[in-house]
């Protein structure tokens, strides 16, 4: 009841104030039955974007941290996680992804939507990474469609680190859903899971026109230096003596 509330009275009208979403594609998400829509993952506004504009409720898989945070902030960002239909998932260790597999085929099962991230973290840089299988997993497992979708301007508006988006327009496009019916009975094998996994990774690329790195995103966030050595390279301390 409160996640119709807060689509259709407190959030949703905010968020398409600010945001002013440009909808394309939508006819493609199918009006009854079970099935995934996998996007791009550019900023926190991402996971109340999408259910604010589409027709039918969706479940996101997110981060149990979004559930867990300290302090007023910390709650507030719980209870509205909790009010848009998100569901804590640990990703920490492989026993943990097969925790938010299960928790996607339930969804699924119930004949609903089923939102995925399939990078599994958000682009620290603007670019699309490579896909885990995970969602073709729950694809398969569950026999669905997939509906690609791009994210496109809330990056700029609302990049990671920033609490409040700036005001500006934004696009959220849907692909064509993609059948992956050849493969069923076949998500042990991982080449085929990688197949598949990299087959909605391109058709995510082509809606948003980003650039692509084949490589997790969560690697190379790591790989990142830190302020203080990147200030190292570019002033190095003068040798002694």
């Amino acid at each position: 009841m409160f996640y119709y509330l807060l689509k259709y009275v407190l959030l949703g009208p905010l968020l398409r104030l600010v945001f002013r979403p440009r909808i394309e594609g939508l006819d493609h998400v199918p009006a009854t039955g079970p099935a995934i829509i996998a996007g791009n993952h550019l900023s926190f506004s991402d996971h109340f974007l999408m259910p604010a504009i589409l027709k039918r409720r969706i479940t996101f898989l997110a981060k149990a941290e979004y559930f867990t945070g300290p302090g007023i902030k910390g709650r507030l960002t719980a209870f509205f996680f909790r009010s848009a239909g998100q569901i804590p998932v640990d990703r920490s260790g492989k026993e943990a992804g097969q925790a938010a597999i299960r928790e996607g085929l339930g969804v699924l099962d119930k004949g609903e939507l089923l939102g995925i991230y399939p990078e599994g973290t958000r682009s620290h840089d603007g670019r699309l990474y490579k896909g885990k299988v995970g969602v073709a997993v729950m694809a398969l497992r569950a026999g669905v469609p997939v509906i690609p979708c791009a994210m496109i301007g809330t990056f700029e508006a609302q990049p990671p680190g920033r609490t409040l988006p700036r005001v500006r327009p934004v696009t959220i496009r849907f692909g064509k859903p993609l059948d992956f019916s050849r493969f069923a009975g076949m998500e042990q094998q991982k080449a085929v899971l990688r197949a598949v996994t990299d087959e909605i990774m391109y058709a995510i690329l082509t809606l948003s026109e980003q650039e692509y790195v084949d490589q997790y995103a969560a690697v190379a966030k790591a790989e990142q230096p830190t302020d203080k050595s990147a200030k190292e390279r570019r002033f190095p301390k003068a040798p002694l003596g």
